[in-house]
């Protein structure tokens, strides 16, 4: 099994610096399973190429096992299989071991180069798609990989057997290297559905460790985790609660006092009034009946919602349990009539991975919501809601940053909330708003909220997506 890691960064011999495994050396390093050698084919200034190939000894695996199958039936597929060949958890254990400190993102020599991002092409010789093409590129294409991939006849002298499984692959794409190592190392077994040792409690650590930076708002988040736990239910019930709990620390930890830094920034406006009030009438102009608002929060927005009989069916939803909790309360839902109650339902959910019940409304509103995403989630958000959800029309509102240097109280460079992980200026918002709006198949209005500065626009900018 032969995976090469290539990049044309200048200089590419520095990939030998990230390995920490010398071009000029070949290096064999032995396995439980076998032996795991890395060479350099190529290491010149301006391309370096690294290869990892496994040697793997299919019967040295089945001697512990007496010669049985998983049934504890004797079988020929233990000594008869395609496990020194393709790509599976047996190439994940080797990149843990081999190349540790890069999967790490860790370089002794080259620190601040395993923090950069850097061109980089990834081949796998034989790579097992148990879901096909389609579930490869849906793994890799959200994370911004381009791929290639060619399917490997299964016989090509015997036609009447079928097409395999296995593809050669290639992903391109410009990320720290640590980046694509954890990568593989999650998705290898994921595409071949299987791993070769037991899947137990510590499985569920190593994967949250090795996807702490992308896995939570992956698309695919619920199908990688079952198949990476090997559809364990008690297993994969745990890392999808520890995934989703993880969405929005800050948010459920933060004190009052600071929770409470945007408000008071914005009460001599009385922006939030504003803001909800210019939600409301986009509403009614674009006549939506049945609304979802994401990242409901403590439920301002559903409160003005109640209040209008022409929205007859409201949906909140949030992260956050503690959020969802106090919204029941302030919104004193078990206390409303029948009627009332009826046309309101909160659940928790992420706005960052696709749920189903996202579909089926007329309108959605993300209101003060897309600057608590980091911006590498802002793909992920997209889309979950212009996507999969597909409302007819989509409500976005969002701080405008240029407007900040008008509070006096908020110092040079602070961001009005501490949680905020970008604030846009006005440019910015609409680039975002016009691509996502080409890519999805919507028309966008941008509209201000609130009193407009002459040179700094409005305090909050809001766009209208329309289908």
């Amino acid at each position: 099994m032969l995976l090469t890691i290539t990049t044309t960064h200048s200089p590419a011999t520095d990939l030998g610096y990230l390995l920490v495994k010398n071009p000029a050396r070949f290096q064999t390093f032995p396995l439980s399973f076998g032996q795991a050698h890395v060479f350099y084919p190529v290491a010149e200034a301006g391309r370096c190429t690294a290869a990892l190939l496994l040697d793997i000894d299919p019967i040295g695996l089945v001697r512990g096992r007496g010669g049985r199958d998983r049934s504890g039936e004797r079988s020929l597929w233990q000594y008869v299989n395609d496990r020194p060949y393709v790509a599976s958890s047996f190439m994940s254990v080797a990149i843990a071991q081999v190349f540790g400190s890069a999967l790490g993102g860790r370089s002794k020599d080259r620190p601040e180069l395993a923090e950069a991002p850097i061109d980089l092409e990834i081949e796998i010789s034989a790579l097992p798609c148990r879901g096909g093409e389609d579930f490869l590129r849906n793994l890799f294409e959200p994370m911004g990989y381009t791929v290639e991939a060619a399917k490997i006849p299964l016989a090509p002298r015997f036609p009447e057997w079928g097409e395999g499984s296995l593809f050669s692959v290639k992903l391109k794409c410009r990320h720290r290297l640590q980046d694509p190592l954890s990568h593989l190392y999650v998705l290898l077994p994921v595409l071949d559905n299987d791993k070769h040792y037991w899947i137990g409690k510590e499985e569920v650590d190593k994967l949250l460790v090795k996807g702490e930076r992308w896995l939570k708002d992956h698309p695919l988040k619920e199908e990688i985790v079952n198949r990476y736990l090997r559809r364990k239910k008690f297993l994969t019930q745990d890392a999808l609660a520890r995934l989703v709990s993880d969405d929005t620390p800050d948010l459920e930890t933060r004190d009052d006092e600071v929770a409470r830094k945007e408000e008071v920034l914005e009460e001599n406006v009385s922006l939030n009034e504003q803001r909800l009030g210019s939600v409301i009438a986009a509403l009614k102009s674009c006549g939506a009946a049945k609304v979802l608002d994401l990242g409901c929060g403590e439920g301002n927005l559903l409160r003005r919602l109640l209040k209008e009989p022409v929205f007859r069916h409201i949906v909140g939803t949030d992260v956050s349990y503690r959020s969802l909790e106090t919204a029941m309360e302030r919104l004193r839902i078990d206390r409303l009539p029948e009627k009332q109650k009826e046309r309101i339902q909160l659940f928790q959910s992420s706005i960052t991975y696709r749920d189903d019940r996202f579909s089926g409304f007329d309108a959605a509103c993300a209101i003060e919501v897309i600057e608590h995403l980091e911006p590498g989630r802002l793909i992920a958000f997209e889309r979950a809601v212009f996507e999969f959800a597909k409302p007819i029309t989509v409500i976005v509102t969002t701080p405008n940053v240029e407007y900040n240097t008008i509070w006096e109280t908020l110092p040079a460079g602070d961001r009005r909330h501490p949680d905020h992980r970008f604030e846009w200026n006005r440019q910015e918002f609409q680039s975002w708003g016009n691509r996502v709006g080409e890519k999805y198949g919507y028309s966008a209005t941008y509209l201000p909220v609130g009193p407009v500065d002459p040179e700094k626009g409005p305090p909050t900018q809001m766009g209208v997506f329309s289908r």
